[in-house]
């Protein structure tokens, strides 16, 4: 009887013991999640701790990191970012989520072969472009106006008549560009295919008309004089003949460059202002790249022979009347031969392309 008692009473022991065990767990586990809520979090950076175990710590994240950034991710994951998102306002508009050592945003009409390495295509970068709007019947005329200008010149021909395979027997022609849409003036094709990026490689831009004589014109001491006046926008001298309009644009043979005359009495408001000064005329401009970045923007749409545009240059230099002017010891002929008038029917073109 003593023996069942001891036993009972052994059994009931261990039973309290783990029931105040169970009851001590449950107390402390209650007690320590209400004292880890009434504490803000705290960040291992500010708790002092001996720099073994901080670096160890590093270590086991970065390794942990890199086993993550391995692994193929399914594509259903949602919108978690794996790649970091780039916003770069300085980059040109509709590029700011590129890198910016990615970003290209200048061209150049420099050929291009098919194969090779790229930096072996150009035997030498044109630093120059000339453009003519042209039509086959001037094919000659204009043979003779290439002739003039070197291999530092890019020449780009506008063909009105949609006629370019004829070309091929100038052998300039085939490292010319040529870019053929019938019926449309050079001011619409300067709109549209020589934006100021994709000339941003030349130093100066001549739009010429494909009519002017070029007899007495040396295209390489052309530009040592305009860099030597200053001239971010200018024209040859023209022979005087029955093709002059302005007093402007008329030779002279006792000088260099000029950028102001007299004109009519009544013409001039002001003697810096055109037509007797920080004026030239549209049938063979050439403009420094800053100057055309700003022509480009002031050329309209719907602009077809360019009337007035002359008189609005100066908007674009400052101050115009230095930055303007005619080349005189360089100078054209203007044939005055009719062009692309002769293409059209029921529409009154001028004489020439301008």
């Amino acid at each position: 009887m003593v023996t069942s008692h001891r036993r009972f009473t052994g059994v009931f022991k261990r039973s309290n013991d783990s029931v105040r065990l169970i009851i001590t767990t449950i107390m402390g586990m209650v007690f320590g999640y209400f004292i880890g809520i009434s504490f803000p979090s705290v960040s291992l950076a500010k708790i002092s701790l001996p720099s073994s175990i901080i670096s160890s710590l590093d270590v086991a994240f970065n390794d942990d990191h890199q086993r993550l950034s391995g692994r193929s991710f399914p594509e259903n994951l949602g919108s978690i970012p794996l790649t970091p998102k780039i916003y770069v306002p300085t980059n040109p508009r509709g590029a700011e989520s590129l890198p910016p050592g990615i970003v290209v945003a200048e061209s150049d009409f420099y050929l291009r072969r098919l194969w090779g390495e790229p930096s072996e295509d150009l035997r030498n970068k044109p630093k120059y472009l000339v453009t003519f709007t042209v039509g086959l019947d001037q094919k000659n005329n204009i043979d003779a106006c290439v002739k003039k200008f070197s291999e530092d010149f890019q020449i780009l021909l506008f063909h009105y008549d949609g006629r370019t395979s004829e070309w091929d027997q100038f052998e300039w022609s085939k490292r010319a560009v040529h870019i053929s849409i019938r019926k449309q003036t050079k001011w619409w094709y300067a709109k549209r295919f020589l934006h100021p990026d994709v000339v941003a490689a030349y130093d100066y831009i001549f739009i010429w008309d494909e009519d002017l004589g070029v007899e007495h014109f040396n295209a390489e001491k052309y530009i040592q004089l305009v860099k030597k006046h200053g001239l971010e926008i200018s024209q040859p001298g023209l022979e005087p003949n029955n093709g002059l309009t302005w007093q402007m644009t008329k030779r002279r043979g006792d000088r260099e460059v000029h950028k102001s005359t007299e004109e009519k009495p009544g013409w001039c408001s002001d003697p810096r202002l055109p037509p007797c000064a920080a004026f030239v005329e549209i049938m063979a401009p050439v403009f420094s790249r800053e100057a055309w970045r700003c022509v480009w923007h002031l050329i309209q749409n719907d602009l077809v022979h360019g009337w007035g545009l002359d008189f609005a240059l100066r908007r674009c230099v400052e101050p115009a009347h230095e930055k303007i002017g005619v080349v005189d010891s360089q100078w054209i002929v203007h044939q005055v031969i009719p062009s692309l008038g002769s293409q059209v029917s029921k529409c009154p073109f001028p004489e020439n392309n301008s």
